[in-house]
């Protein structure tokens, strides 16, 4: 089974290739346009949380040409689902995101006679 699988429909979702070197999970707090410090003493903090998004950090070591370019075209739409798996939820979710901005260091690699490869390929997608 394929770590991420990604498509611009919950019935289209297909299986990235190359599974990522890295996936790094992590949840934001998305607080009140109103929230921070206020002037009462000890200046206590206000969160005042609206919601919560998932936001992967996702990182491909050594990718190929062509699977660079899988990869890229996949996460390109502006919005897109993702299908992985959630430690908070304990199993797959299938989640709406959207992508930060994507790079793909141009250290190129021969490896005698197998072509060559990006030093990485890394982005992160968050929740919508």
């Amino acid at each position: 089974m394929a770590v991420l699988e990604v498509g611009t429909t919950l019935n289209n979702l297909k299986a990235i290739s190359l599974d990522p070197s890295s996936l790094v999970w992590g949840l934001q707090d998305i607080s009140s346009s109103d929230a921070g410090r206020t002037h009462a003493a000890g200046n206590p903090m206000y969160k005042m949380r609206t919601s919560q998004k998932r936001k992967l950090d996702i990182t491909w070591t050594m990718p190929t040409p062509a699977q660079a370019s899988e990869i890229l075209k996949a996460f390109n739409p502006e919005y897109f689902y993702v299908r992985y798996f959630d430690p908070m939820d304990n199993q797959r979710e299938t989640r709406l995101f959207y992508a930060g901005d994507r790079s793909a260091p141009f250290k190129w690699y021969d490896l005698k006679g197998k072509g060559t490869r990006f030093a990485t390929l890394s982005f992160n997608v968050i929740e919508r």
